[in-house]
């Protein structure tokens, strides 16, 4: 294909690799030179802008990124501020005709990118977007109706007999020329993305940014784990899940890329259920991104109008104790402790932590969601949106409003050695199994024994289980008996 156009920028936002970048790929088959650029301008995305892990990991991978073009010849160029003026400021310094980006789905994202769009073409600059991020537009998956899903099943069904006819991931280019030496470009520590004060080192040991180590994790997890996904996904004390979620959140993999490896690596009937189960999680982050784009209000406000009555509890006192792991139940302050050090939560801890703050405490889904948001290297407004509603019940395809887990026999059922427990909150160590997942209930001579003094050692619980369970049930169906009158 002849290059039309001299100069191109490609705004990378959170697509951060070379490979399977329809963006990248537009701009080198459209243009004889192109500038990669990244704009800093966090302001632009509030009421949600990058959470303290997120930044942690956007420094990471804007620095493998770099290092990926410099292979190529080329450089990242750093700049902050307002989007479209740093952008005309550009094309004004390297007379670029052609702008290209990949899509993004969060509403102030939209709406940002909407308006550039707009200028960038009034001004006769070419614009170009893609999708990079997902399987599926949000907006070509639809009911007979015509009408966005709020189901997952006949959503899934829906986009399940398409995924044939995924397009094959692109290549990565070969080489890149660099732009011209006097585009001034910020270096990257000014953008003071990671904390001044290094509470961070346990997330630097648990994870490595950048497209390469995403592919390596892919390929771990399709030699190590994907045959056991199906029953492994759900023991907190296994590495049995993929880790890609922070990885594909910025764009250092794409849903195409994972699809494709999988299908290629596990056709057998060996392996074939833990793929199945896989893509379907997979399918859950495609839901998401339907159910963000056609409900943006969602972020804040309830999918289910019902739950904006819900009298849902204030107590600052009772939040911190949740945020700091030291609610007194074992399994709850072990997830929040995991996410504390490791920017990152086994997901069927996330569902438990959720339920218990949510139903056991009846404190609003959105204090938890701003604690994840904040807290998680792999947020992302969809999931984190989809998840915490779920839980809580008022969102689309919820969780029923009985369902309230138990942190205790959720970790009897799923961590029956207490291996996770015992990582989490050494100083529950010396308990037997049997009292380590609710030490409260434990006889006075097996807490003597083990030196633990409730209260001292570790917390009282901050709730009790059942009579919350029960209080959090007759709030429910109060407002339930309510909104069918």
């Amino acid at each position: 294909m002849l290059n039309t156009h001299r100069v191109a920028l490609c705004w990378f936002r959170r697509d951060l690799r070379l490979a399977d970048n329809p963006a990248l790929s537009h701009a080198i088959q459209h243009a004889e030179h192109v500038i990669p650029v990244y704009i800093h301008a966090p302001q632009e995305e509030a009421p949600w802008p990058p959470g303290a892990a997120s930044r942690w990991w956007l420094h990471h991978g804007l620095h493998s990124l770099n290092d990926s073009l410099v292979q190529l010849g080329n450089r990242l160029i750093i700049r902050r501020g307002d989007t479209l003026a740093v952008l005309q400021s550009l094309i004004a310094e390297t007379g670029a005709t052609l702008v290209t980006w990949n899509r993004l789905y969060e509403p102030a994202c939209i709406a940002r990118d909407t308006a550039v769009k707009k200028a960038l073409r009034e001004s006769g600059v070419e614009v170009h977007s893609d999708n990079s991020a997902l399987l599926f537009e949000p907006w070509t998956i639809h009911t007979k109706q015509h009408t966005p899903f709020k189901v997952f099943t006949p959503f899934w069904k829906t986009c399940r007999l398409q995924l044939a006819q995924q397009p094959a991931p692109l290549p990565a280019p070969t080489h890149l020329a660099a732009p011209h030496p006097s585009i001034n470009s910020l270096q990257l520590d000014e953008l003071a993305l990671l904390p001044t004060i290094r509470w961070d080192n346990g997330i630097a040991q648990r994870w490595q940014a950048g497209e390469s180590h995403a592919l390596q994790t892919l390929q771990h997890f399709i030699d190590e784990c994907v045959h056991a996904y199906a029953t492994q996904r759900d023991q907190p004390a296994v590495s049995g899940t993929s880790s890609l979620s922070p990885h594909l959140h910025f764009g250092e993999i794409s849903p195409r890329q994972i699809l494709a490896a999988i299908n290629l690596h596990h056709l057998n009937d060996a392996t074939s259920q833990g793929a199945e189960v896989y893509i379907k999680e997979l399918g859950w982050r495609e839901f998401a991104y339907h159910l963000l784009y056609h409900f943006p209000h969602t972020t804040i406000k309830p999918l289910d109008v019902r739950f904006e009555k819900f009298p849902w509890q204030k107590n600052e006192h009772l939040l911190k104790a949740w945020q700091k792991g030291v609610t007194g139940i074992p399994l709850v302050d072990a997830g929040m402790r995991e996410l504390w050090h490791t920017g990152w939560m086994h997901n069927r801890v996330r569902m438990i932590v959720a339920s218990f703050l949510c139903k056991n405490l009846q404190i609003n889904w959105v204090e938890g969601a701003r604690w994840f948001w904040d807290t998680l290297v792999d947020a992302d407004l969809a999931s984190n949106t989809l998840g915490w509603q779920w839980t809580a019940g008022c969102g689309a395809d919820a969780a029923p409003y009985f369902r309230i887990f138990n942190p205790v026999l959720q970790a009897e059922r799923f961590d029956p050695d207490a291996m996770y427990i015992r990582k989490w909150i050494p100083e529950l160590n010396a308990l037997p199994n049997r009292w380590i997942t609710a030490p409260w209930a434990a006889p006075d001579k097996e807490l003597t024994r083990a030196g633990i003094k409730l209260g001292q050692h570790y917390p009282e619980p901050i709730v009790d289980l059942n009579a919350s369970r029960e209080h959090a049930l007759r709030a429910y169906s109060q407002l339930k008996s309510e909104t069918t009158q």
